[in-house]
């Protein structure tokens, strides 16, 4: 049971993770995304390639949900990936919120994994 809610957890941290990949097809994608104006130029190809590199993170996370060996190292990446981005847009001021606040819901949904892991070892 403990393994379904573990997995479950995992799937939702990866979407959100996934997401942004929306972002590598369209600029009005990414300005919906972020809330500003469709970028341009050297921007549109750092946004582009941030959300392939979201894509990268979240797909591997999703598939850490059903190949167990794999989620010790995208529970790491995802928290590395997650709180730095919290703490850079912590340090910027409150532009990107609504970002911020998923991110963090996301972390704390993450954080019960490894709680999870330890109650699977006392019960076995």
């Amino acid at each position: 049971m403990l393994d379904h809610v573990i997995s479950a957890i995992l799937v939702i941290v990866g979407v959100i993770n996934f997401v942004p990949v929306a972002g590598v097809l369209s600029s009005a994608a990414l300005a919906k995304a972020y809330g500003i104006d469709p970028p341009t130029g050297d921007v549109l190809v750092l946004l582009r390639h941030r959300a392939v590199l979201f894509g990268i993170v979240g797909g591997f996370i999703i598939t850490s949900a059903f190949l167990t060996y794999l989620q010790g190292a995208a529970v790491v990446m995802a928290y590395v990936s997650m709180l730095s981005y919290v703490q850079l847009a912590w340090n910027a001021g409150n532009e990107l919120l609504s970002i911020k606040k998923i991110d963090v819901v996301a972390i704390l949904l993450l954080s019960i994994v490894p709680v999870l892991w330890m109650m699977t070892e006392i019960r076995a």
